[in-house]
């Protein structure tokens, strides 16, 4: 009868990304030398239950062949960005018969997926600039609220509109989810009249401010993000930054940088002759999300009462969650 497998050990996660890790444990030499498979058990860690599928066909039990340690597992099919899994581990040596002798469990490990790394937003980035569509001119940036945010801003903040926690809504893996502080604007236009439009998802009163104003040469582009909420509509997030601050620091190791002048989602245009204005534009066929990474003065710019007769608040994004199943602007890495 053959020696009963050692229990693996001192378990150890490393090299972790958005999808996928390594691990290793503890092995006597004879059962590294006897060990024909690896048993990984993961699953969520809010999820106890070693059986729970992620997705109806794709166990959280893994076999695989039997490998030098440390072992790559991944795969987007099971694993995701920003997420805590449980794991554990069995050594295996499969019998004649095709049965296996198998260690106990070890003890459970808890470790917790990446962000997106700057390849997988390189992906995410080509694809939306195939959905970006033509450019159009526009000359002011907003940022739709209640009538309360901008008593507040004046009566308690100095004026100044101040940077927020970006939420969750969009990419699971995007970096600047729930890290990011900024100011949110819109310069979406309508295509028959040139202006913003006359509905908000998100308020009665629209602050606007000279598109120069936050896109100008001492700011920085980024882009940050591509999804949809189940609907035909697809968001493309930007960030604005000015050059050298805290939110360019951020940015400028972690999204893809987008040059001003020359790129299908916001554009600047520097005047060519004297006495010329900047020409300033925006992408057609997606709703661009802009993050501004300063504070912004109310005295930068005015709040008006938005024209429209009713809100439409199913529009909001706010803490939204990206179509997994969409082949537009998902790719092939956690969601």
């Amino acid at each position: 009868m053959d020696a009963p497998l050692a229990t693996p050990c001192n378990i150890q996660i490393c090299e972790v990304t958005c999808d996928s890790f390594r691990i290793m444990w503890d092995i006597t030499p004879e059962d590294s030398a006897r060990s024909t498979h690896f048993f990984i058990d993961l699953s969520r860690k809010e999820s106890r239950d070693p059986n729970r599928f992620k997705h109806r066909d794709v166990p959280t039990k893994l076999v695989a062949k039997a490998v030098p340690l440390p072992m790559a597992v991944r795969g987007h099919w099971f694993l995701s960005p920003r997420t805590e899994y449980c794991v554990a581990v069995q050594t295996a040596v499969r019998q004649p018969d095709g049965d296996y002798l198998v260690s106990e469990w070890s003890q459970v490990v808890e470790f917790c997926t990446g962000d997106y790394a700057m390849e997988h937003l390189q992906q995410l980035l080509d694809k939306a600039k195939g959905s970006a569509g033509r450019l159009l001119k526009f000359s002011v940036f907003y940022r739709n609220q209640h009538p309360e945010y901008f008593d507040f801003v004046r009566g308690e903040c100095g004026g100044l509109m101040r940077p927020a926690l970006k939420d969750i809504s969009g990419s699971h893996g995007s970096p600047v989810n729930g890290k990011l502080h900024g100011v949110f604007f819109s310069c979406s236009t309508e295509f028959d009249t040139g202006l913003p439009p006359k509905d908000s998802p998100y308020g009665p009163q629209r602050f606007l401010i000279p598109a120069g104003h936050l896109l100008n040469p001492n700011i920085s582009l980024y882009f940050a993000d591509f999804y949809c909420m189940y609907t035909a509509y697809h968001y493309v997030v930007l960030v604005l930054a000015p050059v050298g601050s805290e939110g360019d620091t951020f940015c400028r190791s972690r999204l893809p940088m987008l040059d001003l002048a020359s790129n299908p989602f916001l554009t600047y245009t520097a005047p060519q002759r004297p006495g010329e204005e900047p020409l300033f534009c925006h992408a057609s066929d997606v709703i661009l999300e802009v993050i501004f990474t300063e504070p912004v003065s109310l005295d930068q710019g005015h709040v008006e009462q938005i024209r429209g007769h009713h809100q439409l608040m199913s529009l909001t994004t706010a803490n939204a969650k990206k179509d997994p199943s969409c082949k537009v602007c998902n790719i092939s890495v956690g969601r």
